[in-house]
């Protein structure tokens, strides 16, 4: 089984959520079960975001 987990983090404006929207899709496209969380501080440039992602062939909760 292979599996794993992606920390994304960094402030409003430097496109974490979109990397990690990217990332999830490219995980799924490859056969893995993707789970994403997203913590965004003030949703505004400047404020900070961290992303969540928790990947594995199997299925993931």
């Amino acid at each position: 089984m292979k599996q794993g987990n992606i920390h994304f983090c960094g402030v409003g404006g430097q496109g974490i959520l979109l990397a990690s929207e990217l990332t999830a899709h490219a995980l799924l496209a490859a056969g893995f079960d993707a789970k994403k969380s997203e913590v965004h501080g003030m949703a505004q440039r400047g404020g900070s975001v961290e992303a969540h992602l928790r990947f594995s062939t199997s299925k993931v909760y």
